[in-house]
């Protein structure tokens, strides 16, 4: 495995905390909108890092770019429609994210047009946290129990499929352990492809900005 070098961590470390903080607190907060104040009540809708954090999840994020926080623990039955949403909440941890890229990736195009910022290292933490952001919401779409990808599929899935999901989570969760000692072949082969179709949609948005 190739790891980046410890300044380079370092300098991860606000982006990854602000892009994990405001997934979760994306997911608790639609859950809540839906009737769901349990993610209120276990404190989940906040951008206060430390409820959200998984330690696997942050050496993930860390060392490559891509991870996982502790998930808001939501219950469907206080749903209008308890399949959408689940869906509709899982979703909206990454787009919390992409929406979140869009806006480090403005801040540093009037920077670069500008020249606001000279401090190379204030640069780089900016570069870091639209990275994470983008990977963590591209990561969190794989159709791998327990992430998000897997519960979106609740929108349009069969009841099979959420039984199929409740009955596998745990070797899901096994597969994410795997991803990380298989991390740079994920990233090629797997998240490097969707990473170029939301680096392409950010791109177009950016035009729209003079």
């Amino acid at each position: 495995m190739i790891l980046p070098n410890i300044l380079t961590v370092l300098l991860r470390i606000p982006g990854l905390l602000f892009a994990i903080s405001v997934h979760e607190a994306a997911h608790g907060y639609v859950a809540y909108l839906q009737g769901d104040d349990l993610p209120k009540r276990q404190g989940r809708i906040t951008l206060n890092p430390l409820p959200h954090i998984d330690i696997f999840g942050i050496i993930a994020l860390m060392l490559f770019g891509f991870g996982w926080a502790k998930p808001v623990v939501t219950d469907p039955r206080n749903y209008k429609n308890p399949k959408v949403g689940m869906g509709l909440t899982a979703l909206a941890g990454p787009v919390a994210n992409i929406l979140s890229a869009i806006v480090f990736a403005i801040v540093l195009k009037y920077i670069d047009k500008y020249n606001l910022v000279s401090n190379r290292y204030v640069l780089i933490m900016l570069q870091q946290a639209y990275l994470i952001n983008v990977y963590l919401a591209i990561f969190n779409l794989l159709p791998i129990p327990p992430l998000d990808g897997s519960k979106i599929l609740f929108i349009f899935a069969p009841v099979k499929y959420i039984e199929f999901y409740y009955r596998f989570e745990l070797i899901g969760q096994i597969i994410l352990i795997a991803c990380i000692f298989f991390a740079p072949y994920l990233l090629s082969f797997v998240l490097q492809p969707i990473a170029y179709f939301v680096f392409t949609f950010i791109d177009f948005i950016l035009k729209l900005f003079p």
